[in-house]
């Protein structure tokens, strides 16, 4: 159990263990890997609940940056890779339970450090003011029974969330620039111009 925020808990801070931008674990349409798939702002917005606002104050002030395609100026489109995309809805549900900000900031550093195969496999913890690594569920009940977890984020549900809503998202590959079309039932007329060009 380790502690993602002022690094009073106990394994203090973390190593950097490399990029979370080269998630695998996720595959796009056409069996194309996670890695090569771009998201826009719109579809990073429906899948995690947020505001386009708010994903843009989020890049600007660097909370939550795009790691394929940050905007270059007027005109330009963010992209959003799968694993962004899955700490943009962490980052809403610490938010929406009251966790400060620089806490996030924080846990957001972690999580961008985390190999991403390992990150379905963690739990995030918090009090209120701490944000906690928990990778097994001993170290869960540990840290209820010492009384500091409040609520907690089971990461692998985030990340299948996350999964299933941008499947039925369009999604841009980034060789080719391709439009990729989700699984959407009601997006047939897209599939049918897609297979027409």
């Amino acid at each position: 159990m380790r502690s993602t925020g002022d690094g009073l808990a106990t394994g203090g801070p973390y190593p950097t263990r490399g990029p979370l931008a080269h998630a695998t674990a996720a595959t796009g349409g056409d069996g194309v890997p996670a890695e090569q798939i771009g998201y826009r702002g719109p579809a990073a917005c429906a899948a995690t609940g947020i505001t386009y606002r708010q994903l843009d104050y989020w890049a600007r002030t660097g909370l939550v940056e795009p790691s394929v395609r940050p905007a270059y100026g007027s005109g330009t489109q963010r992209l959003y890779s799968f694993a962004d995309v899955v700490v943009l809805k962490i980052v809403k549900r610490l938010l929406d339970t009251g966790v400060s900000l620089q806490n996030i900031r924080t846990a957001v550093q972690h999580l961008r450090s985390v190999v991403p195969d390992e990150l379905p496999r963690m739990t995030l913890m918090s009090d209120g003011a701490t944000v906690y690594e928990c990778t097994s569920p001993d170290e869960v009940v540990e840290l209820l029974q010492g009384g500091q977890g409040i609520f907690g984020i089971a990461v692998g549900v985030v990340w299948r969330d996350v999964q299933s809503a941008l499947s039925q998202m369009h999604g841009e590959r980034v060789d080719t620039g391709e439009t990729l079309v989700g699984h959407n039932p009601a997006d047939e007329l897209a599939r049918r111009r897609n297979r027409a060009v």
